[in-house]
């Protein structure tokens, strides 16, 4: 289907959920729109996610407002593609106008006109305001320090699939964030030598005292916090809902055969280093973890709610022989490692949207996803207002907003036109009368 010389008001770009929900909120103000998406609807759940994957977040909880998943238990764990499905069930609600296997190549506003011209791989579209919905996980990073000679098996955790997929041997699991740490227990439970390397990360209960940590966070107020507290930039978080949801403990994973190191330092040939940090990492998620079980304590003493104590939660495991002597350097060859999974995160990819949008980093230049840029609109991204922008509840609340800060523009837009209109009419009354 083309979309030559297709003329709109708003254009999104990107068909995921934050695509789907800016339609929605789009549809329900009455203002004409397009979503292109250069795959299918929710692509990324689908085919940029390992096998047997699951939301981190219950099915209650990781979800939009207007529709529930009708198969699953409320404190249920949805399987990747039943999240996609879910999308694409969700936008069919309100026949989102979603265009798929459209690339959108490049984004330049008009001169001397409103609006942008925006190429596609089918044709030229003249947009009003342009969304950019394409989420935070664009480009898969490797830092350099990755060996480039190394007779093994690199790939990305986007990359990643199964166990299957890699040569046998053992595998270097860089980075403890939640791929990290999901994919490196996996590999454990299928018999493979697994190192991981533990950066700084918060180290949430899935649950305490019967409540999901998403329920935690959201009645300390943690979801909606504004800003990211200082020197927390770099900070991972190690949750999961594999396997029913379990609380991801490092010190457990190790005294189950996994080897923990410290942060990946440097490749010198086959010998990697690292950096001598783990102790300190743990414990700092340690601290973590026991934070938000000492809230939680406080909040049900205040309020006097009738939830159970859970006095195990707070059961420290010993130290296994790689806590207590961590490795310093590792020979890869020597211990039977034929494989290294990056798990070290994304990058944003907006090459093809050349305004002036962005800062000195490159980084969207915005406040709540309004742009720098006058037409120009964010969706998707961590921290757009609040911590909890770029979980499935969160972009559909940001969604709201832009979509509301949308029909304000197109309010004093029309206020333009109109006056416009009455005033030529009245210098035609003038003239006829003359």
């Amino acid at each position: 289907m083309t979309v030559a010389t297709v003329e709109i008001d708003t254009l999104i770009v990107g068909a995921g959920q934050a695509g789907v929900a800016m339609s929605e909120h789009l549809s329900k103000l009455g203002v004409p729109h397009l979503v292109l998406e250069r795959n299918r609807i929710a692509e990324r759940w689908r085919t940029g996610r390992w096998d047997s994957l699951v939301a981190n977040g219950p099915a209650w909880h990781d979800r939009f407002p207007g529709m529930e998943f009708d198969d699953l238990s409320p404190d249920g764990f949805a399987p990747k593609e039943r999240v996609a499905d879910y999308f694409e069930a969700y936008a069919r609600q309100f026949n989102a106008p979603i265009r798929t296997g459209v690339d959108v190549k490049k984004v330049q506003r008009n001169v001397g006109r409103p609006g942008f011209t925006v190429e596609t791989s089918e044709g030229i579209i003249q947009a009003r305001r342009v969304v950019a919905a394409t989420g935070p996980f664009q480009r898969p990073v490797i830092p350099p320090i990755a060996p480039q000679n190394l007779a093994l098996t690199q790939i990305h955790s986007a990359d990643y699939r199964n166990p299957q997929q890699l040569p046998a041997g053992g595998v270097l699991v860089v980075g403890a964030g939640s791929s990290g740490v999901q994919i490196a227990d996996e590999l454990r439970r299928a018999g493979r030598d697994v190192y991981l390397s533990v950066g700084q990360h918060d180290r949430p209960p899935r649950a305490y005292r019967g409540r999901d940590f998403c329920w935690w966070l959201g009645v300390l107020g943690e979801w909606d916090a504004a800003a990211m507290k200082p020197g927390r930039e770099h900070v991972t978080i190690a949750v999961s809902g594999a396997h029913g949801g379990r609380t991801v403990d490092f010190r457990e994973l190790a005294q189950q055969g996994m080897t923990l190191v410290g942060l990946t330092q440097a490749f010198d040939g086959a010998v990697v280093s690292f950096q001598p940090d783990l102790v300190d990492n743990l414990k700092r998620g340690d601290d973590n973890y026991l934070a938000l079980l000492d809230a939680a304590d406080a909040y049900i003493e205040r309020n006097g709610l009738d939830l159970p104590p859970e006095p195990a939660a707070r059961r420290v495991f010993a130290d296994a022989p790689c806590i207590s002597q961590p490795l310093q350097q590792l020979n890869l060859l020597e211990a039977g490692v034929t494989s290294i999974i990056w798990a070290t995160g994304f990058a944003t990819d907006y090459s093809w949207l050349a305004v002036d949008a962005f800062d000195a980093n490159g980084k969207p230049a915005h406040q709540r996803g309004v742009s720098t840029e006058p037409g120009v609109y964010f969706l998707g991204l961590p921290w757009q207002s609040r911590r909890g922008s770029s979980f499935i509840w969160g972009v559909w609340h940001d969604a709201k907003y832009i979509a509301d800060q949308i029909a304000i523009q197109r309010q004093y837009a029309a206020y333009h036109c109109d006056a416009a209109q009455r005033q030529a009419k009245a210098v035609e009354q003038l003239t006829v009368s003359a």
